[in-house]
């Protein structure tokens, strides 16, 4: 089982919330600054980012939660992103994403027992023409299928 990371330091995350806030519209930026960081966003971040711009827990969770590349918990080694857009649900990409989560034995953003994979659900990769299509890491696949994906699970170790 994947060990559970260090929490960052109070200092460190503060100070890099610091170096992003003379910028118009610091949120993302100080967002995508401690995912790159750390791999996500560390919960011992939050109220400091609140506090920081002076909004709410429940703004900066609305803004988070929105966009589906930031995450609160470190993922695996690998990501791969399952297309839920209309295209690719039309050419079959719900009965995919589901057997394969169940292959797996995880939920949307769950992480592989062994730390390899995290799957998560994407809402278009612009792959739409080779619909269903899903993402390992940043190679894009379109014309999945249920051995397709077996092929990339493998490559990551899954």
């Amino acid at each position: 089982m994947p060990q559970t990371p260090a929490q960052p330091d109070i200092a460190d995350l503060s100070a890099l919330i610091e170096a992003h806030l003379h910028l118009e519209g610091p949120l993302l930026p100080i967002l995508h600054a401690l995912q790159a960081a750390h791999g996500h966003i560390p919960e011992t971040a939050l109220p400091l980012i609140a506090s920081a711009l002076n909004i709410t827990r429940a703004e900066l969770h609305g803004v988070i939660s929105f966009y589906h590349d930031f995450r609160t918990a470190p993922a695996g080694r690998h990501v791969l992103k399952i297309c839920r857009a209309e295209a690719c649900q039309s050419m079959g990409a719900t009965g995919i994403a589901e057997a394969t989560l169940k292959k797996l034995g995880l939920d949307w953003h769950g992480t592989t027992a062994n730390g390899a994979v995290t799957v998560e659900p994407v809402y278009c990769l612009g792959l739409c023409a080779c619909a269903p299509a899903a993402m390992l890491d940043d190679r894009v696949v379109g014309r999945v299928d249920a051995a397709k994906l077996d092929t990339l699970l493998a490559e990551a170790g899954a």
